[in-house]
């Protein structure tokens, strides 16, 4: 039964999707209906032409759900992890409406402008809301090891391992490995034991491969990079994973890529597979731009009650200035005095020196979990990152980003290696993907390797979904001291 279970999750998920996507349309167009026109038992509900307006949100919350479902929203692939989801979210719904405007406008037809402006808006926030929700559930039933796609790994020794230890630290992502497939290694050859996962052949022919897939029974098979198969083997196996209902998926030897970066093209046969440059592109920079300034200034205006009340604080708490300057690195290696609220002594600079040996952090980063120069204040506002809301200001004047890497100091700069330095290509930011992954738990790799990322697989989609992440971050308070 259990095994049965975990087979259909994908089914019973997007069933658990289309059951709240319909709730959701229907409440939107519903509630729009009402707002603009009043109660259903109002005479305003029968439009000039004798047609039921709630009839027609009745089908307008049809075709929405319809058209979510063409979008390939509700796809078990792109589900419960990444930010694909929400943008198939957004695009299909801005596309119906799209579509509703142009249908309106060339037979005539009397749309209530103030309807569909109340309809889409409270649409689109609440179908991202609950999918988050809903996501939120996934995330839980994945921690306990279900919902999630069982992966045998066909690939080298070396190349099975990595993708192996990839797909295990991201369990979020829904795929679980099980078992591995060595084809053409020797007797004995095996992956790291800490996996806990076994071997189940090392044949190179393909029938022997479909055997043993048909008899293990995963729900997909992820060949790796550098796979010791000819494309003739793979091909065929590629037909018997068909003929099995299993997925085939391909792993290439690309780390860090995100997918605005590929683009295939098929030739001869061939997906060949184009990495873009990562170097934003001066429209993706004014975008960037566009929207740091933005939201900068609505956050200002809101927190400008809460920022006057921390200086304050802060200043009674201790002798000093409210608010602290240091030297930052920040875009192409300028540096620029970054803001923040005061939550050391004031001579915290000149007492590193004796602090260095009881270092807790990740070698380049000084961290201390009970730094003594931390006051009392600077100690809660630390654990909330209030002590950060003055870099809005930053933001502002364009030393910083909303999103971006952490912004370094001239002194850890000097210790970077040549590709590290690639973290220089943007502008630091408030808050970036190293803070919204664990802080001063990461070491200084994941850390690196999380800003690089960032730096070259940019999106304005990915930077929304940090600042909600951040949310999140603040309050778990993980990796904050």
């Amino acid at each position: 039964m259990a095994d049965i279970e975990q087979f259909n999750w994908r089914a019973h998920y997007e069933k658990r999707i289309a059951a709240v996507d319909a709730f959701v349309v229907l409440w939107a167009t519903a509630g729009a209906l009402i707002v603009r026109f009043g109660t259903v038992q109002s005479e305003s509900v029968i439009s000039k032409a004798g047609v039921p307006d709630l009839f027609v949100a009745v089908i307008l919350a049809a075709s929405w759900w319809l058209m979510l479902s063409v979008w390939g929203s509700r796809d078990s692939r792109i589900l419960g992890y990444g930010h694909e989801e929400y943008k198939r979210v957004v695009g299909a719904s801005v596309w119906f409406f799209g579509l509703i405007a142009i249908v309106s406008y060339t037979f005539q037809f009397e749309t209530a402008r103030g309807y569909v402006g109340i309809a889409l808006p409270a649409g689109l926030l609440s179908l991202i809301l609950a999918r988050f929700l809903v996501r939120q559930l996934l995330q839980v039933e994945r921690r306990l090891g279900r919902s999630s796609a069982r992966v045998l790994i066909i690939g080298g020794a070396s190349s099975a391992e990595h993708l192996a230890r990839s797909l295990t630290l991201h369990p979020m992502a829904g795929y679980l490995p099980v078992a591995t497939y060595l084809p053409g290694t020797a007797a004995g050859t095996t992956v790291s034991s800490d996996l806990g996962l076994t071997n189940l052949g090392r044949s190179t022919d393909a029938e022997s491969i479909a055997r043993t897939i048909e008899a293990f029974r995963p729900d997909a098979v992820a060949l790796s990079g550098g796979v010791q198969l000819p494309p003739q083997t793979i091909r065929a196996l590629g037909w018997a994973l068909a003929d099995l209902d299993v997925r085939m998926i391909m792993a290439p030897a690309l780390t860090d890529v995100a997918g605005p970066r590929i683009h295939t093209q098929p030739v001869a046969g061939l997906p060949l597979i184009h990495v873009s440059t990562p170097n934003l592109a001066p429209r993706q920079r004014f975008v960037k731009r566009v929207f740091d300034l933005a939201g900068a200034a609505a956050l200002l205006i809101m927190l400008a009650p809460v920022l006057l009340v921390l200086a304050l604080v802060v200043r009674t708490d201790s002798p000093g200035p409210a608010l602290f300057k240091q030297d930052r690195v920040g875009a192409h290696g300028a540096k620029f005095k970054m803001l923040k609220f005061r939550s050391m002594v004031v001579d915290a600079e000149s007492r590193l020196g004796d602090l260095r040996a009881r270092n807790q952090g990740n070698g380049i980063l000084f961290k201390m979990q009970n730094d003594p120069r931390v006051t009392r204040v600077g100690r809660f506002i630390r654990r909330y990152s209030l002590d950060e809301l003055p870099q809005l200001l930053n933001v502002l004047n364009g030393s910083m980003s909303l999103v971006g890497p952490r912004p370094p100091l001239p002194s850890e700069v000097e210790k970077y290696e040549a590709h590290v330095h690639r973290r220089l290509l943007v502008r630091p930011g408030l808050t970036g993907l190293w803070q919204v992954s664990g802080r001063s738990l990461l070491s200084w790799e994941d850390s690196v390797r999380l800003d690089l990322y960032y730096v070259e697989n940019w999106s304005l989609a990915g930077d929304f979904l940090v600042l909600l992440r951040t949310i999140r971050a603040v309050f778990r308070r993980t990796g904050a001291y």
